[in-house]
């Protein structure tokens, strides 16, 4: 008997049949003597909805009652999931978050978990029940309901199993595993059967969309097995798990792009001690993550400095970069939205020399310039002009020879 939490997203229980599938799938291993402990997001396009509504109440919603609002699309999927077990003659309990007692720090629409309260799962699972649990929500010390932002459905999850020591983690989404790149661009991507917790944080802040990135963070913090798999398919998923041998021999492992990023440059900044903190401490105070940064000295004590921000937050990165061009005397300041940043990840590479070269050499060949390098123990990333994603991608996954069982080693 094994103590399993499974995790179905949006697409998986967009309408009612859907939902009654996922029962099914559930109530089987259920049936099989395993404790059960399910998290639901809200159906497909629901949470999408509610953003519209709020804006349609307030420019820039409350944050408290944003997650007020955002909070109710789980409640609707996990009370319809309890119902569909009940109706099939197995029993179920549906819990939110403050009843749960998911407690998280105060930070409205983007809420990080501190701590959970088992004791009422457990008290179920000894009454029998499949407990059944809303997704990207929790509670703060003074009760006020927070949610966790995008993907904060896999990071419930993955708390959930930490706290319970669950045998598993099984993240169930439109997809069958992680593959060693976007299958939608290129179509030799291949699934991979077993990835690192390292490699898998690469690959989600990069941009791969299947796992979100904080619960990766605490499932290596854990050590708790995840599965990424269908749930349309009964297929073997991909596992992501502790580094072996095995996984050292290949030199990289996936391919990934983000064209989610922007591209900000303040010229002939004075290069004096305590510049960069005047340029970024605002930008760090206002909420926004730096990526890659690169500065560039020029002659007579002054320097370039480049760096991306989510593309989301170009605007407001602008203004503040407005005001700080100013304060520090630069020349001038500009932007670039039209870019992507391409990445190789592996944990082989800490192992294989001329992974970096092999990457430049590919890209040069197809006439594609790199603006920035950003580079890690297990990764290497370049921003490149967006028009060229695709290209590059599908480049690097043929001279990676990503498709095959036994890839080459770089040259």
């Amino acid at each position: 008997m094994a103590l399993i939490v499974q995790k179905f997203g949006g697409t998986s229980v967009a309408d009612p049949e859907k939902i009654k599938a996922v029962a099914e799938r559930v109530m089987k291993n259920a049936a099989n003597g395993n404790k059960m402990v399910v998290v639901l997001s809200a159906m497909s396009g629901e949470t999408n909805r509610f953003v519209n509504l709020a804006h349609q109440m307030q420019d820039h919603p409350d944050p408290r009652e944003y997650d007020m609002l955002l909070a109710t699309g789980e409640q609707v999927t996990i009370s319809l999931f309890a119902m569909a077990v009940k109706a099939a003659g197995m029993d179920a309990i549906s819990l939110l978050g403050d009843q749960v007692k998911i407690k998280t720090d105060g930070r409205h629409t983007r809420a990080r978990i501190k701590e959970i309260d088992t004791d009422l799962i457990k008290k179920y699972h000894g009454e029998g029940k499949i407990v059944v649990v809303a997704g990207f929500q929790g509670v703060t010390d003074d009760d006020h309901i927070t949610t966790l932002g995008r993907g904060g459905s896999d990071t419930t999850a993955v708390a959930l199993a930490a706290a319970l020591k669950a045998d598993v983690c099984e993240i169930f989404t439109d997809v069958e595993g992680v593959y060693t790149t976007d299958p939608n661009i290129c179509n030799k991507a291949k699934k991979i059967e077993k990835i690192t917790y390292d490699e898998m944080l690469e690959l989600a802040s990069l941009g791969a969309k299947v796992l979100d990135i904080r619960s990766v963070s605490f499932a290596k913090r854990y050590k708790v097995p995840l599965h990424v798999r269908s749930t349309f398919t009964d297929t073997e998923g991909t596992w992501v798990i502790e580094e072996d041998q095995q996984m050292e021999s290949l030199p990289v492992s996936g391919v990934t792009y983000n064209k989610n990023e922007a591209r900000i440059t303040i010229s002939k900044v004075p290069d004096t001690p305590g510049t960069a903190s005047k340029i970024f401490t605002p930008i760090s105070d206002a909420g926004i993550v730096v990526d890659v940064i690169i500065q560039n000295t020029r002659s007579g004590d002054l320097t370039d400095m480049t760096f991306t921000v989510p593309l989301a937050d170009y605007d407001q990165a602008m203004e503040i970069v407005a005001k700080v061009a100013k304060e520090i005397n630069a020349e001038s300041y500009g932007g670039d939205k039209d870019i992507a940043k391409i990445s190789i990840v592996g944990v082989g590479m800490r192992n294989h020399a001329g992974i970096a070269t092999t990457m430049f050499r590919v890209l040069a060949n197809e006439g594609i310039n790199i603006s920035m390098i950003s580079t890690s123990e297990i990764k290497v990333s370049c921003v490149i002009d967006e028009k060229y994603t695709e290209l590059a991608v599908r480049s690097l996954h043929d001279a990676f020879e990503l498709d095959k069982d036994n890839p080459a080693k770089p040259n």
